[in-house]
């Protein structure tokens, strides 16, 4: 019967055949995907460009599963649906941020996964919610920099930044600042023309600095040799001299005495202070 078919319709029931074999392989695989694997959700409010099907779902680093789905819930939130290991250690702990890794969402040079982590001790499975067919995931605050977001941060910045300068750097101001580099101008000329002088002022403030210390090392010995002399004249020549002015004084008094005794009687002079042998016709 087979040779009485005609080589179109050999073809077709070849082509039939392989496309009933793929489609059974295809169904083989997704049960066995879909009993490997369990499906969770994450809601969130924040944006998450660059999150599409396909992308990858890691836990502390290690890729566990896919995203299988993002479609809008309304305004405001997105569902997420991840298609994630079975024996991935999902808990209650566990949290999920929307990250992106390189520099562009969409681009070339990056890409934006779902990162799961555990934020406290709780390690309990997670249950199906009623407003869900499936487990939701908490999530935390996005950790999203792509390259198109950096650069309009960096534009707004930077008009931001001229409209500071632009309300600050008014005409007074402008002319204010001008005013104070030629006054800063005029100044550097000055001390550049006199540069040398200033140098030679310093010079010689330098040396007589040194003059001055070498005056001191000298002034020192000296200082030393007079506080010596002063404690010999105090220890030997002021007791000398007081004894010799107490013997002045002493020969001062004896010397009254004796001018006053010439006084009354001038004879002492040719007899002294005997008055026993008079001389001839004088009276005792």
């Amino acid at each position: 019967m087979w040779h009485v078919w005609s080589a179109e319709v050999r073809a077709r029931a070849v082509f039939t055949l392989v496309v009933l074999l793929a489609a059974a392989a295809g169904l083989t695989w997704h049960s066995l995907a879909s009993s490997r694997n369990t499906t969770f959700e994450i809601r969130t409010r924040d944006a998450v460009s660059g999150l599409i099907a396909d992308s990858p779902v890691e836990f502390h680093g290690v890729e566990i599963g896919k995203v299988q789905k993002v479609r809008l819930i309304d305004r405001r939130s997105v569902s997420i649906l991840l298609s994630v290991k079975r024996d991935a250690p999902v808990t209650r702990a566990t949290v999920a941020t929307i990250t992106t890794r390189g520099l562009a969402a969409r681009g070339f040079t990056g890409y934006v996964y779902v990162a799961l982590e555990d934020v406290g001790d709780d390690t309990r499975p997670l249950t199906r919610v009623p407003t869900s067919r499936f487990p939701v995931i908490p999530t935390a605050s996005p950790r999203s920099a792509s390259l198109d977001t950096t650069i309009s941060d960096v534009r707004q910045n930077v008009q931001l930044l001229t409209n500071l300068l632009q309300s600050v750097l008014d005409q007074k101001t402008v002319a204010s600042l001008k005013l104070t580099l030629d006054n800063l101008q005029k100044v550097t000329r000055t001390l550049s023309a006199n540069n040398a002088r200033l140098e030679a002022t310093i010079s010689n403030a330098e040396r007589a600095s040194a003059n001055a210390e070498r005056a001191s090392h000298q002034i020192r010995p000296l200082l030393d040799s007079s506080q010596d002399t002063v404690k010999a004249l105090q220890t030997q020549v002021l007791p000398q001299a007081h004894d010799t002015l107490a013997k002045l004084q002493k020969l001062s008094a004896s010397m009254q005495e004796i001018t006053t005794e010439i006084e009354a009687d001038p004879s002492v002079l040719v007899r002294g202070k005997d008055r026993a042998a008079l001389g001839p016709g004088e009276k005792q």
